[in-house]
């Protein structure tokens, strides 16, 4: 199966923010991806409300669920306490943990699972006894130490972020390695059981290879590339051009 596309909405929410007006509209553009194909939209409600307001919230939650109960929602941040009421709030079909600091611009690296094994130990089970399927954010290191404690968390899947390998958009023998590194940790993590998506500096130029390496990539959740490429092409055209570097037949 071609890995699913789920729409990260953040970078319009920012956009958006610039002026105290409604558009673009955070909603409008998922229901235009979701209508296009998008399997799924995400967003990261940092603390300090800088691109997806807590307010988005509510309405992305009723979209899918009144127009579009095939897709899902992805809602993936730092699990402090005001992060999982929101969680628990607006029932998201997955949650995607992440190691962020508030002051980070975006997420730029996974978690140091052995220093955060009673962290996540605790949050998952706390997430999962109310049915939420759970990704952790992981480096594409292939370490099966680190891999091996997150399988023990009780989490569903991983999210190998792939930022150095997408800043590698100049460099194809540095991008093929790392393609590689993230190839052999996805195989890794399917063989203990975990589910594998990723993200993070994805375009439909890089996208096909990875999807290639990772026959069995479940999702892939990109938002600043795929925003960028909307200004270009129109967003209905972008997600059907991400999904075919998915491997979707659109």
């Amino acid at each position: 199966m071609p890995a699913k596309l789920s729409v990260n909405l953040n970078a319009i929410a920012m956009l958006r923010n610039r002026r105290d007006l409604p558009w673009p509209s955070v909603t409008g553009l998922g229901q235009i991806a979701l209508e296009a194909g998008a399997s799924g939209l995400t967003v990261h409600p940092r603390p300090d409300q800088r691109h997806i307001r807590f307010s988005d919230l509510a309405p992305i939650r009723a979209l899918i669920d009144d127009l579009y109960p095939a897709a899902e929602f992805n809602m993936e941040g730092f699990p402090n306490e005001q992060f999982l009421e929101l969680v628990e709030e607006h029932q998201p079909e997955q949650v995607t943990l992440v190691p962020d600091d508030p002051a980070q611009a975006t997420s730029d690296h996974g978690w140091d699972f052995r220093k955060s094994h009673n962290l996540l130990g605790n949050v998952v089970g706390r997430l999962k006894k109310k049915g939420f399927r759970v990704s952790l954010f992981a480096d594409g290191d292939p370490d099966i130490e680190a891999l091996t404690i997150a399988k023990e968390t009780g989490a569903d899947r991983i999210e190998l972020y792939t930022g150095p390998y997408g800043g590698c958009y100049d460099e194809p023998e540095r991008a093929a390695v790392l393609l590689e590194e993230l190839g052999r940790t996805a195989d890794l993590a399917i063989g203990l059981g975990l589910d594998v998506n990723a993200g993070h500096d994805l375009t439909v130029a890089n996208l096909p290879p990875l999807a290639a390496r990772i026959s069995n990539l479940a999702e892939v959740s990109i938002g600043h590339g795929l925003t960028a490429d909307a200004l270009q092409y129109g967003m209905a055209e972008t997600v059907r051009r991400f999904c075919r570097a998915c491997g979707q037949d659109v």
